[in-house]
């Protein structure tokens, strides 16, 4: 069981970190929750794989940094029609 969890956080974070993702586009694209990305990535992959958790995390803040840009954004074009 614990092998399959951390194939899961590995295969999250490489699919976070070559398409530049989001957590919620990584959940819906593997058909699990936000919850489960976010502790497979910041707890699981920490410690089972410390390069790849480094580069999912510089991918994760840049999404934290840029999120309130985001939804501003989208509240724009909800109005804008």
């Amino acid at each position: 069981m614990q092998n399959i969890v951390e194939q899961r956080a590995a295969q999250l974070a490489e699919y976070i970190v070559e398409n530049n993702a989001t957590v919620r586009a990584a959940a819906k694209r593997f058909g699990v929750s936000k919850s489960t990305v976010h502790t497979d990535i910041t707890k699981r992959l920490k410690y089972s794989n410390p390069s790849l958790y480094s580069s999912v995390r510089k991918v994760l803040d840049i999404n934290k940094a840029e999120r309130h840009i985001r939804g501003g954004l989208a509240t724009k074009e909800k109005y804008s029609k």
